[in-house]
């Protein structure tokens, strides 16, 4: 017969042991690739003030930047792993620390006109712990030819 707790009451916690190359993004669970049942309560939510920013009219060569605001409406913290736009043109930055719940943040979006003209639509993907784990902001006006 095995004693496993030696006599300790089982208080539901486990321990992580914590490797140094392991990042936070290993540490928190993402719900859409853990080997459990999809969590989609009990999970990081990102909440955005504005997911579509209107730049207007500017002329080509100019540098359109926006801050899109967001809040963890979640559960857990939440933790950005990547943010990416299909074109070189358009730039995220981020936090890359985890925001915890009822706390805001920030992805800042840098668009480069160079080379652009007429309407444009430039989306920014973002990758998180989160149900569903990806979110999308984008960008949107008229360059004007020089």
């Amino acid at each position: 017969m095995c004693k496993q707790n030696s006599g300790r009451p089982d208080n539901g916690l486990q321990e992580v042991r914590v490797d140094p190359k392991m990042s936070n993004a290993d540490i928190i669970r993402s719900p859409a690739s853990a080997d459990h049942p999809t969590d989609t309560v009990n999970v990081a939510k990102m909440s955005f003030q504005e997911k579509i920013f209107d730049f207007g009219e500017v002329e080509e060569g100019a540098i359109v930047k926006h801050v899109f605001t967001f809040v963890n409406t979640g559960k857990t913290p939440l933790l950005i792993s990547d943010a990416s736009s299909s074109c070189g043109c358009t730039i995220p930055s981020y936090n890359k620390a985890s925001i915890a719940p009822g706390q805001g943040d920030a992805i800042t979006v840098q668009f480069d006109t160079k080379n652009k003209a007429d309407q444009q639509s430039k989306a920014v993907k973002i990758y998180a712990n989160t149900y569903p784990s990806e979110s999308t902001v984008y960008l949107k006006g008229y360059v004007r030819k020089k």
